[in-house]
């Protein structure tokens, strides 16, 4: 089983100091100033409190007992997750039909949950549109290399030289064609997703290997031998592959019947390279005649 390298950072990643909020013991009341009366605000306009782009509150989705997210590696101080990947965002059209499948998978796997919010889709299943929001509209990822600890020594030189091999990138577009099932290395989660086999494919592949070569003059673990480059939308909790392969598969036969089989999901054109050390994001490439 080909294993799949997932990075799920937390705040706890960062060797960041938090301030604590400053002391208001410096401000006195004085009997002798006058009394008033202190009105209510009134609220905030629910355009600032939920923006347009932003999924919303979320916490009522969270069940009492929701599984913690587990490391990739040990936090150290002084320690940084360094991630490089390209950035993806599921296109408005295809978002409904994905919904679809995934409320269909749910229905018969109940422990499955949206990946990076942690909600389980059993709780999105009475409202499409609510769920298109929560499983899908934000940025999703396509690994380049493994999610690995490096130290604030290196910062610069692994960002240097990722832009200097990575610097000028052509535009192509990404096919995502094939639902697949990944396990983690430590098999602690199993993994539904898109995966890359036809267009873009001989790109992402060749952009791996540059990232491979900066990792090894790094001494940092490189990526998988054979890569299967992908975007995963949803998890369930330990080794279940066999039960979820079986669901997808039994599911790809039914929609092949009700409808005419699709060369591939959706397409969206590459973006670019960019690279997460920490809570800080860097972008890597341009574009040749930009």
């Amino acid at each position: 089983m080909e294993a799949l390298f997932a990075s799920y950072g937390d705040s706890s990643s960062d060797s960041d100091t938090e301030r604590g909020n400053p002391s208001n013991s410096g401000i006195n009341s004085s009997s002798s100033q006058p009394e008033t009366t202190n009105l209510p605000l009134p609220p905030p306009p629910l355009s600032l409190v939920n923006p347009p782009n932003s999924l919303g509150s979320i916490d009522h989705h969270l069940p009492t007992g929701q599984p913690s997210r587990v490391r990739n590696f040990p936090h150290v101080e002084g320690n940084y997750a360094l991630h490089v990947y390209i950035p993806i965002l599921i296109p408005l059209a295809p978002k409904k039909e994905l919904a679809q499948f995934l409320k269909r998978v749910s229905s018969i796997l109940p422990g499955i949950y949206v990946v990076d919010v942690d909600v389980p889709f059993t709780s999105l299943r009475k409202d499409d549109l609510e769920l298109e929001q929560v499983a899908f509209g934000r940025e999703f990822h396509i690994s380049l290399g493994r999610t690995v600890p490096i130290r604030v020594h290196q910062i610069d030189s692994i960002v240097a030289m990722l832009r200097q091999r990575l610097q000028s990138q052509r535009r192509y577009w990404i096919d995502f064609s094939k639902w697949e099932v990944f396990v983690n290395d430590d098999r602690t989660r199993t993994f539904l997703s898109l995966e890359v086999i036809t267009g873009g494919l001989l790109e992402i592949t060749k952009q791996i290997q540059v990232v491979n070569e900066v990792y090894r003059l790094h001494n940092l673990p490189e990526f998988y031998k054979d890569p299967r480059p992908h975007i995963s939308l949803a998890w369930l909790s330990g080794d279940v592959s066999s039960s979820l392969k079986r669901v997808v598969v039994e599911e790809m036969k039914r929609l092949s019947v009700e409808s005419s089989l699709h060369k591939h999901f959706f397409s969206c054109k590459f973006g670019g390279i960019h690279c997460k050390i920490g809570k800080k994001p860097y972008k890597i490439c341009k574009f040749s005649g930009e």
